[in-house]
């Protein structure tokens, strides 16, 4: 019942939606002819899309994706993406309950709860799912998040290739996916070089052609956005008119340094809500389909990372950043509310109380469940 009534939840933020959507979706469709472009081309697609196309800040997993959608009409294209985009949310709250079923076997946790808990985390998610993926149409940000949640499932299972190959598509999707990076760090340390070097190896793939090929791409890297006034930036004292060079570096660090501290407190559910934190804390604007991972992070913590029945954190979250879009006037106090609730649930999460809770019996072995246990992972 909690899946159909999320479908539910689900179909009619499409409806309302997606009539006015797409706001982003013609970067992919442009990046999704390029990447196909062949020597008849003008030159500047192939391995010279970067080079020439700075502006294309997505990963060339998704612009071959996207790509798929070329053959049909503008319209229809962006119609059909969006539609699976947005079941792709659906996919993400389903392997989050799993991943959760399987993280908590043998704790003698109430599963009922559990996928009520599934269904107030979900019902929160959805909202910002349908923002990033349908009113916006960004297909690498849905990618990224997609394959960072299959990661997370496979860390949950042990799986140390599995973990590896999807936080590799999820960074070559969107490059920003490198804040995830620290969940290798969450399965046994006998995994992390066989998960690293899987890691490493799919990122090189997708990424070195087009930087060998072409010394230019290197100029996607310093590509600047506008400092908004209702930027966290800001109350940091960044007045910068865009992009500092120094951001997207200082982004990439802070978020692996959190994800390390949560790793190393045995909070790992809260390296996704790190990261994200990260990101939207440091960076110069303030799309609302940045909270989409954040809400990801939220239910990854609410519904793996907690016990309590009510997922707070998800609600507070979309109250907070997504919510206050709509009835703060003042482009200051937004930023302040996005700072303080980075602050505070960064804070939250690394620091508060925890009661380990989880199995102590090989905790996330690969291999099938006892038989008494089966029917839980299928919660």
């Amino acid at each position: 019942m909690h899946l159909v009534l999320l479908t539910a939840w689900t179909a009619l933020w499409f409806a309302v939606v997606e009539p006015n959507g797409g706001f982003s979706w013609h970067y992919l469709r442009t990046g999704g002819e390029l990447i196909y472009q062949g020597p008849s081309g003008d030159g500047t697609g192939g391995l010279n899309l970067y080079a020439h196309h700075p502006e294309l800040q997505m990963g060339p997993v998704s612009f071959l994706i996207a790509g798929l959608f070329n053959p049909f009409p503008d319209s229809t294209g962006q119609f059909l993406a969006a539609a699976l985009m947005s079941v792709l949310g659906l996919v993400i709250v389903v392997l989050v309950g799993r991943s959760a079923a399987w993280h908590f076997l043998g704790t003698g946790t109430n599963h009922q709860r559990l996928r009520q808990r599934v269904l107030i985390a979900g019902l929160a998610f959805i909202p910002m799912w349908i923002e990033v993926s349908v009113r916006f149409g960004h297909l690498d940000d849905v990618l990224a998040l997609f394959f960072t949640t299959l990661a997370v499932r496979a860390v949950t299972r042990g799986n140390a290739a599995g973990t590896g190959i999807w936080l590799a598509l999820a960074m070559d999707s969107k490059p920003t996916a490198l804040g995830f990076a620290m969940l290798l760090f969450a399965l046994p340390r006998q995994s992390w070089l066989r998960a690293g070097l899987w890691c490493a190896g799919l990122v090189a793939v997708a990424w070195l052609p087009f930087f060998i090929g072409n010394a230019d791409s290197f100029a996607a890297t310093g590509f600047a956005i506008p400092n908004q006034p209702a930027s966290a930036l800001r109350w940091l004292g960044v007045g910068d008119a865009e992009t500092p060079g120094w951001d997207r570096p200082a982004q990439a660090a802070l978020s692996l340094v959190l994800g390390g501290i949560a790793v190393w407190r045995k909070r790992w559910t809260a390296v996704v809500l790190l990261g994200a934190n990260a990101r939207i804390v440091l960076d110069p604007s303030v799309y609302t389909y940045y909270t989409a991972s954040v809400l990801l992070g939220t239910l990854l913590w609410d519904v793996i990372g907690q016990r309590r029945l009510v997922p707070w954190w998800s609600w507070l979250a979309l109250i907070a950043l997504y919510g206050s879009v709509f009835v703060v006037p003042d482009d200051s106090a937004k930023g302040l509310i996005r700072l303080a609730f980075v602050v505070i649930s960064t804070t939250y999460v690394l620091m508060w109380p925890q009661r380990d809770r989880t199995r102590r019996r090989g905790h996330g072995r690969r291999g099938r469940p006892p038989a008494t246990a089966q029917h839980s992972v299928q919660s």
